[in-house]
């Protein structure tokens, strides 16, 4: 699903990205490389924010 972006957003939803990346190295999380592949896709407008939570619910459901 592509998403239409405005030129604003996509700066935006890196620093997103960057920020919640972050949080998770502070709080000792690491962050998965198909996390970050579905964060890299979101931030480029080719899923929905919906569609990249549903697809890591659905891989943390697998891993446990």
């Amino acid at each position: 699903m592509l998403c239409l972006l405005s030129k604003k957003s996509y700066p935006r939803r890196i620093r997103a990205v960057r920020v919640a990346n972050a949080i998770n190295k502070v709080e000792g999380v690491p962050v998965t490389e198909s996390a970050r592949r579905l964060s890299a896709q979101w931030a480029r407008g080719e899923i929905t924010g919906k569609a990249m939570k549903a697809e890591l619910l659905a891989k943390h459901r697998q891993a446990t």
